[in-house]
C-alpha cells in the first residue's frame, strides 16, 4: 500500500530568494551552468550523508555485495 507523501505548498525563504534572483532572461549556457552547480552541490551533500551512515552503521563492502547478490 502506498503511503501518502507530504506535499509542501508554501515556498521557503531560500526558494523565494532564488525565484527573485533568477527572474530575468538567461541564456541556455547560464541555465546549464546553474543546473550543474546545483547538481554538484547536492551530489556532495549526498556523498557526505552516505559516508556518515556507512560509518555510523559500520558497513563494509561485503555488506553491500551481499545486498547486491541477494544474500540474506
Amino acid at each position: 500500500m502506498a503511503h501518502p507523501q507530504n506535499i509542501h505548498t508554501e515556498l521557503n525563504p531560500i526558494q523565494v530568494s532564488l525565484l527573485r534572483l533568477f527572474n530575468r532572461p538567461m541564456t541556455e549556457e547560464e541555465t546549464k551552468a546553474l543546473k550543474k552547480l546545483m547538481v554538484n552541490y547536492y551530489s556532495e551533500q549526498l556523498d557526505k550523508e552516505i559516508t556518515d551512515v556507512v560509518l555510523k552503521k559500520n558497513l563494509r563492502q561485503q555488506d553491500f555485495d551481499g545486498v547486491l547478490n541477494g544474500d540474506d
